[in-house]
């Protein structure tokens, strides 16, 4: 705090220490407990809040069990209620995206923050930003359209003789996947560019010279450095990921429901924002949970990630 003073001044840390104040607190904070607030009161009509009906339980809670549903993990196949079968799923094809976008954007990474020369850089990050300057809802309709049934990807599968007949593309999970890894890669590759970059080369150098494979330059020496980032990019991934409505109710099917959607439906169609923000929470801790878990994998703390 003191070097903030010293570096910018009293009038410029002040007005810095004040926005930031107001961010947690309006924006973060307020909202949430009002939330968490909301979600153990019943949805009640206006002139009956604050009456005998208006009590806190665990009642709206309680109703994301409901209806069963069939769930097969590893071959075995037993009955779960449906919200909660969306939730698992939802936070498990999460994960499968922040592993997909890790796997995809950790050579890049290396790639751009170790081999490529500097003169090339801004070229390729002008490349990689330009995805970016499209909204999200046209990313989305874009591959929509691409994985259509008549879309260009079947019509190129077919043209090159891979395929005999189209393809059925948007079922299931895979669409969804395929969008949030397009739309949140660069929340991964980012991090660990920054993470990368910090990394002396002459480590690199000195691992390889002791006769070091190449992958096991990247286990010993690269990844351990880069753990900051890899935690900081999962964590927004699978935040991301998880968080996403446009995405799957875009890409979705009628087999690939998302929890968000289910918040939606709850508050919207049913007109209960009571039991909405119950599940928002549940959802909010789970990802709390996500977060602390990476970091605890990571051996790595908040200040680390901030870096």
């Amino acid at each position: 705090m003191h070097d903030m003073f010293k570096r910018y001044g009293t009038g410029l840390t002040t007005m810095i220490l004040l926005v930031t104040a107001f961010w947690i607190l309006i924006l973060l904070i307020l909202p949430n407990l009002t939330m968490f607030e909301s979600s153990f009161r019943p949805y009640l009509p206006v002139t009956e809040v604050g009456g005998p009906k208006d009590f806190y339980s665990f009642a709206n809670y309680g109703r994301i069990l409901g209806a069963n549903a069939d769930m097969t993990v590893l071959g075995l196949t037993f009955e779960v209620p449906v919200r909660v079968k969306v939730f698992i799923l939802t936070i498990f094809y999460s994960a499968v995206v922040t592993l997909i976008t890790f796997a995809l954007a950790y050579p890049l990474a290396y790639y751009l923050a170790k081999i490529v020369s500097p003169k090339s850089l801004p070229t390729l990050f002008l490349l990689l930003f330009v995805p970016l300057w499209v909204s999200e809802i046209l990313r989305s309709f874009a591959w929509f359209i691409i994985l259509a049934f008549k879309g260009p990807l079947n019509v190129a599968l077919m043209s090159l003789g891979i395929i005999d007949s189209e393809i059925r593309w948007i079922a299931g999970f895979s669409p969804v996947i395929i969008g949030l890894v397009y739309t949140y890669v660069l929340f991964m590759l980012f991090p660990l560019y920054n993470a990368m970059q910090s990394l002396d080369s002459n480590q690199i150098e000195a691992a390889e010279d002791l006769g070091s494979p190449w992958w096991r330059t990247h286990w010993r020496v690269i990844l351990p450095h880069a753990k900051p980032g890899i935690a900081s990019g999962a964590v927004m991934v699978f935040m991301l990921s998880a968080g996403s409505l446009l995405v799957p109710s875009l890409l979705g099917s009628t087999t690939s429901g998302w929890f968000t959607q289910t918040i939606q439906g709850v508050m919207l169609e049913e007109a209960d924002w009571n039991t909405g923000a119950a599940f928002a929470f549940l959802l909010l801790i789970v990802c709390t949970l996500f977060v602390s878990l990476m970091m605890r994998v990571f051996g790595v703390r908040l200040s680390d990630i901030a870096k």
